[in-house]
């Protein structure tokens, strides 16, 4: 019986999924379509269908997981310990002196292989 559940909730979530597509495609042809309406009406049209395909979308075994993982990771960042402004600059600033000083490090080495290459080529 769970099986024959499963298939039914999957062959559902096709459907509802080709009618998000169906609508989504709607919105791009629809807005090509009437290219000479206002520009406004076209856009609020568009975003309408954009809505409605995602609320469909959520209604979808995919789509329920998907806003499960949001809300996860919502939660989660919430966590996260931020760095204070002085923080970030030390940062910032240690690593803009750490890539100075490898590029100077990295030009010198280029100089000193061109000079090696040069010297054994007779350039």
């Amino acid at each position: 019986m769970t099986t024959n559940t499963e298939s039914q909730s999957n062959s559902l979530d096709i459907v509802k999924w080709a009618l998000v597509v169906i609508l989504l495609a709607a919105a791009v042809v629809g807005n090509q379509m009437y290219s000479e309406e206002s520009v406004l009406v076209r856009a609020i049209s568009v975003v309408v269908a954009f809505v409605i395909a995602g609320f469909i979308a959520l209604q979808t075994e995919k789509g329920k997981q998907a806003l499960s993982f949001a809300r996860e990771a919502q939660i989660e960042v919430r966590k996260v310990v931020w760095p204070t402004r002085q923080e970030a600059l030390n940062t910032t600033f240690i690593v803009l002196a750490a890539t100075g000083v490898l590029a100077l490090i990295l030009w010198g080495m280029d100089a000193v292989l061109l000079r090696i290459v040069n010297f054994i080529t007779g350039v």
